[in-house]
């Protein structure tokens, strides 16, 4: 079983081995990653823009590894929510019959100091950095990490909608 994911964070990587590995009917996966194109903002700014940069990562990475049997896209996201920024990630998941299953993260509450940032036109990754003194967190425990003090990280999150992402693909009521 060979599974692309579209993309080359460490985080994002680890989400879907992890998600993959506890999925049952798969065995023996084979991963790798491509970095590929989400079509989308850098930093995208509503729910459906961020749900469209996942599905647009896991066509893209179809045409660079087309013999796979799974791709996987993964895309973190802002959006404004009664005057508040918060984030989630949604993650498409693809397999080679063309069947596709998705699901979104829980919705992160952002602090006022890192929503000042984002105000400013930061990226999330960035704005945390700033705020939490710290280097390169969207590629180790994210948002999610910082304000749980690791007792969620980014990778288990995605991990769990990575999982629900699989359902439709693998859960026998959605071959019926």
């Amino acid at each position: 079983m060979h599974v692309v994911i579209a993309s080359l964070n460490p985080a994002k990587k680890a989400a879907v081995e992890q998600a993959f590995r506890a999925a049952p009917g798969i065995e023996g996966t084979l991963f790798s990653a491509v970095a590929v194109p989400s079509g989308v903002a850098e930093q995208p700014l509503s729910d459906e823009e961020t749900r469209r940069g996942a599905r647009q990562r896991v066509l893209a990475a179809r045409l660079v590894v087309p013999e796979a049997d799974y791709w996987v896209g993964l895309e973190g996201g802002l959006e404004r929510i009664d005057g508040a920024w918060m984030g989630s990630a949604w993650m498409v998941v693809v397999n080679r019959a063309g069947g596709e299953g998705m699901a979104r993260t829980p919705t992160l509450p952002l602090p006022p100091a890192v929503q000042a940032l984002l105000d400013q036109g930061l990226e999330l990754g960035v704005a945390n950095d700033q705020v939490f003194n710290t280097r390169d967190s969207k590629r180790k425990g994210g948002a999610f990490g910082l304000l749980t003090d690791g007792q969620l990280t980014r990778a288990e999150v995605y991990a769990q909608a990575v999982t629900l992402a699989l359902m439709p693909l693998l859960h026998p009521l959605w071959r019926a």
